[in-house]
């Protein structure tokens, strides 16, 4: 696949959909980490776009169950617009968040994408949270808990038909990995729709590389794979700064596995990286196993052997 080799960098630069402030200094602390010349070295040309503009966080209350309903719908335009262009130019969009709601932009572009192309689609789902509430469901209103349920038709109507598509996609292309925290109603929910998870539990019972095999089954050549990564689904100890640390993540090897496993497919063709916060970081740390990892995804081995 070529678009692997010819990236684009998205900033959008926003926590509007956090219930903690700071994931809005993600896409810099990503940047000063090295990410860009990460991925030359690897070969990978980079073309960093800046930032994505849009409102400002008003840090309000919710209001019909929603938190900044208006302004994360904006953000999100935003970001839909961005990656689709940019898959239009046959290249590789990395957005670099930012909180989580934004996979909702970033991954109803790919599903357009895909829809036009006549593409398949699978999302992995990198995640400690299920992000599948509703506002029923959730009473922080906090949007960056939703975007997986708006992306499979569930919440408000300006936020699933941002893909011109309802569902933006079916469940069935959804395998969440890593996930340790989910609300009670919003597990029923999870349940329900046959959401795929494999919760922390299944990774210590089945291990890493079983995990994957599944997640990453009956893909094939015609199949669009897109990445959205949260931080914190990454164990705090090597991953402290985000906003909503879960304790018992993947350990540093355990991601490393998980990030090679899907190099080794050679079908990623988009990729998030959310919910990094500087703000609850030390010395950066978290943005550089980020880029780290990310490496990891664009083929950088340990491997020894031929």
């Amino acid at each position: 696949m070529t678009t692997a080799r010819h990236v684009t960098l998205i900033g959008a630069p926003t926590d509007i959909g956090a219930g903690a402030r700071g994931a809005s200094m993600g896409p810099e602390a990503l940047r000063v980490a090295g990410l860009a010349e990460a991925l030359r070295a690897h070969g990978v040309d980079v073309l960093d776009r800046g930032n994505l503009a849009g409102p400002s966080n008003p840090w309000l209350p919710p209001t019909d169950g929603y938190r900044h309903l208006d302004e994360v719908t904006a953000w999100n335009r935003s970001v839909h617009d961005a990656v689709h262009a940019a898959l239009g130019d046959g290249r590789m969009p990395i957005l670099l968040g930012g909180d989580h709601c934004l996979g909702l932009g970033s991954i109803s572009a790919v599903a357009r994408h895909c829809r036009e192309t006549g593409k398949k689609l699978r999302v992995l789902w990198l995640d400690a949270h299920a992000d599948f509430n509703t506002s029923k469901l959730t009473p922080s209103g906090n949007i960056h808990g939703m975007p997986v349920a708006c992306l499979c038709g569930h919440g408000p109507q300006q936020l699933i038909e941002i893909g011109g598509h309802i569902p933006a996609i079916d469940p069935k292309w959804i395998r969440q990995i890593g996930i340790r925290s989910v609300d009670e109603g919003e597990k029923r929910f999870v349940h329900e729709v046959g959401l795929e998870v494999f919760d922390m539990r299944y990774i210590d019972e089945m291990g890493m590389r079983h995990t994957m095999e599944l997640a990453l089954a009956t893909m094939d050549a015609n199949t669009h794979l897109h990445v959205s990564f949260d931080v914190d689904f990454l164990d705090p100890d090597i991953a402290p700064g985000v906003g909503t640390t879960i304790p018992g993540g993947p350990t540093y090897r355990e991601a490393q596995l998980c990030m090679e496993m899907i190099a080794d497919t050679g079908r990623m063709a988009s990729l998030d990286v959310m919910e990094l916060n500087p703000a609850l970081d030390v010395r950066n740390k978290t943005a550089l196993v980020a880029v780290d990892l990310i490496e990891s995804l664009f083929g950088k081995s340990t491997l020894m052997r031929k």
